[in-house]
């Protein structure tokens, strides 16, 4: 298991381009923090984003478009300017923002940038985001057990990873921890470690299938 080492709020937290991070958060707001490589981003990035601003009741939803994902391959991952104009395109809404932050930060690890972003906007009830195929991999995250202590976390169902997902370590690991759909529009305010899995119709876009209808080009 990884584990994150202390807290990075100085000085990250305070240093210039983490106090330019091109949104500003209210104290109260509820936050969804969505992150991911989007390479590229696809109607089922939306559902998922979208899915959880609806039933959580977000202020809004924040895509952390990352500089690389570490369990992925540079090769095989398009730039990141590239990939910020691609989840543009998807993030319908005044209520979406797509953001580079963690490259401000310069941040690699969910678990550095969302101490960072708690850090820079004291007050704001951070959830964070993601789709079931990432729950069933999210053992192997730097941290992953730190995150769950750090913030709320909400699993949109996503096509053929659903049921693995549910029954995968970290589902697991924090059993007790998650609570009824029926408690999904007060996660934000809720403390961790709780998290909650929510159904409903899916879209089975994936960038996998994308970028192999692509022809394999550089991601």
């Amino acid at each position: 298991m990884w584990f994150a080492g202390p807290a990075r709020r100085v000085p990250e937290a305070g240093r210039p381009a983490t106090l330019r991070l091109g949104f500003t958060l209210a104290r109260g707001m509820r936050v969804g923090l969505y992150g991911g490589s989007f390479n590229p981003a696809h109607e089922g990035h939306a559902h998922v984003a979208e899915t959880a601003r609806r039933r959580l009741k977000l202020d809004r939803v924040i895509w952390l478009v990352s500089p690389q994902n570490p369990l992925k391959s540079s090769h095989e991952t398009a730039s990141l300017e590239t990939r910020l104009a691609g989840a543009r395109r998807f993030a319908r809404g005044r209520a979406m923002v797509v953001s580079a932050a963690e490259t401000k930060i310069g941040s690699t690890y969910t678990i550095d940038t969302l101490r960072v972003l708690k850090a820079r906007f004291p007050g704001v009830k951070f959830v964070w985001i993601m789709g079931a195929d990432s729950l069933a991999s999210f053992h192997r995250w730097r941290g992953w057990t730190q995150i769950m202590g750090g913030a709320p976390v909400a699993v949109v169902s996503r096509p053929w990873i659903s049921l693995k997902s549910r029954f995968s370590p970290a589902a697991r690991r924090f059993a007790r921890a998650r609570r009824p759909v029926a408690d999904a529009a007060g996660l934000a305010g809720a403390k961790p470690p709780r998290w909650v899995f929510l159904t409903g119709p899916l879209n089975f876009q994936s960038s996998t299938a994308l970028r192999e209808r692509m022809g394999g080009s550089r991601r």
